[in-house]
């Protein structure tokens, strides 16, 4: 727990979720801050408490999302938490939301009424409002405001006298006839500046009531003013990751500084930032802005899904030829823009904020990657490295393992499990060369692009092996090294006496992750088969 506690330590004192993660980068737990730092530290302080226990047992990694507010954490934590569905989390599995006010404003009569669902149905939807007890508490002060009816439709047409609301003042009777409707119609209209939060005059008529109730001692006056008024400013701060316009669209922040660059990208769909994903990469030299989100984009939706609308800082290069590359054969291009202000432009900012700090983060594991180049005299920076692994017990369910690391993290879709099928008994350079032929023979045959290095758990004959595989498919410059246990010693093909290289390296510590996390996948993969057999045994 001490990396996971020095990595917590640098954690913002900002807004937020946050998720711990377990080794498989699965999601165990996800919650919200409005101090990211303090509060995720607080889950390592001791405690008698066995969910945290159990949280902290399967915690291999935390991560964290920043948001422009505590409200904005706990709506987005919502979300989250209805996608990915943690174990842990008890609370807000089921697809209930967030309340919403429906306002009916198609009808002669409007009424305004608790939903958790936003309908196209011609009614005027706001919100959504956390805690819950706000949205009850906002109907409670329409009505006593503005005299706005809140019973159902059956309720409304088929009163025959005035209903208690009334007697308290809780309505103005329109049911009945006891108010017209060019009056009501005035109500309705102040209720919806009151709900769309986008009068400064009404917030201003309001405090003036309130200042007038306190000035003549008519404090519960001055109280209800006060409260009509915190509910206009609670209406007014409209949450940007969830819109009542129920939109399919993705939005991407860019960071860039001199040594990498960073895309964040924030999926909503039916209205709900619901996914994110971060994209962390070192700076191609010469390559601009517009060009780099471009990439960034291709690259994405090469493994997503492409909704209609893409939001993004700036157009990318060639935005039509980006467009229609993305259509494919459905020939629907999605729509790029850049939006100015509003609800979306603060969606942009906190995708910028988000790719800030993967930068930040991204900028720190660059050190071992430059430090490995420098070690292993590679041509290009080892942004990508697949790792091997292969295990069995006494040649029996051998089984391998491929993970891969992309800038120095683990990039958990690219793992892969293998079941050795040519090889009998104990044998693991045959196997290691079995999976090698494996996993680039089909790369080269998708014409998929390679790894920047190749890391195989051994020794001399493991890469000795593993290279005479890779020159038979014609891979003899696809970098190659071998990590060996116990002396930690590196070797290359052109390097046969090895490479020592200090304790303290940070390119070794990197090469001892990626076989560390290469040996679990592959013992777990094995101990899943070997159950399996004797359960069917």
């Amino acid at each position: 727990m001490i990396s996971l506690q020095a990595k917590i330590a640098a954690f913002p004192e900002t807004p937020g979720i946050y998720f711990f993660k377990n080794a498989a980068g699965g999601v165990v737990y996800i919650g919200k801050a409005r101090r990211l730092r303090d509060r995720v530290r607080s889950y390592f302080q001791p405690s008698d408490d066995p969910k945290v226990a159990a949280i902290l047992a399967e915690t291999a990694d935390v991560d964290y999302i920043l948001t422009d507010s505590e409200r904005e954490a706990a709506f987005l934590e919502n979300n989250f938490i209805q996608q990915a569905q943690p174990k842990f989390n008890l609370r807000l599995k089921d697809d209930k939301s967030f309340p919403y006010l429906k306002l009916t404003v198609g009808e002669p009569f409007p009424g305004v009424y608790l939903c958790r669902r936003v309908a196209a149905d011609g009614s005027k939807t706001f919100g959504p409002f956390s805690p819950a007890r706000e949205a009850r508490r906002t109907i409670h002060l329409l009505a006593k405001a503005f005299g706005i009816r809140t019973c159902e439709a059956p309720v409304f047409r088929g009163r025959k006298r005035p209903c208690l609301e009334y007697d308290l003042k809780l309505c103005s009777g329109p049911c009945l006839g006891l108010i017209g409707r060019t009056e009501y119609a005035e109500r309705v209209r102040d209720t919806r500046l009151f709900l769309e939060g986008r009068t400064e005059r009404l917030a201003k008529a309001l405090r003036a009531r309130m200042e007038r109730a306190a000035e003549t001692e008519s404090f519960e006056a001055a109280a209800h003013w006060r409260d009509v008024l915190k509910a206009v400013e609670q209406v007014r701060i409209k949450p940007a990751i969830i819109s009542v316009r129920l939109e399919d669209q993705d939005i991407f922040g860019q960071a860039a500084d001199g040594g990498g660059e960073a895309v964040y990208v924030f999926a909503m769909r039916r209205g709900k930032v619901v996914r994110s994903h971060e994209m962390p990469r070192p700076a191609e030299s010469g390559q601009s802005r517009e060009a780099a989100l471009a990439e960034a984009i291709r690259g994405f939706y090469s493994g997503h899904e492409i909704p209609p609308r893409i939001l993004v800082p700036f157009l990318p290069a060639k935005v039509e030829a980006l467009a229609g590359e993305l259509a494919g054969e459905s020939g629907r291009k999605p729509e790029f823009a850049v939006p100015a202000r509003g609800k979306n432009k603060t969606l942009l900012e906190m995708a910028r904020k988000n790719a800030e700090r993967v930068l930040a983060a991204a900028d720190q594991s660059l050190v071992p990657l430059l430090d490995l180049q420098k070690a292993l005299g590679l041509g290009v920076l080892p942004a990508r490295i697949e790792g091997f692994d292969v295990s069995h017990t006494q040649g029996v369910e051998t089984v391998a393992s491929l993970v891969a690391f992309e800038n120095g993290n683990p990039r958990r879709d690219g793992y892969r499990k293998y079941k050795i099928k040519t090889v009998q008994g104990p044998n693991d350079v045959a196997s290691l060369q079995e999976v090698v032929e494996r996993r680039y023979g089909r790369l080269l045959r998708e014409k998929t692009a390679l790894p920047d290095l190749v890391l195989i758990d051994g020794g001399k004959p493991q890469i000795a092996a593993a290279g005479r595989i890779l020159d038979g498919l014609g891979l003899g410059s696809l970098p190659l090294a071998s990590l060996a246990k116990r002396e930690e010693i590196v070797y290359t093909r052109d390097r046969p006496g090895g490479i020592r290289l200090p304790r303290t390296s940070p390119g070794l510590q990197l090469l001892q992750r990626v076989r560390d996390e290469a040996h679990r996948f592959a013992v777990t993969f094995h101990r899943s088969r070997r159950a399996k057999r004797a359960v069917e045994g």
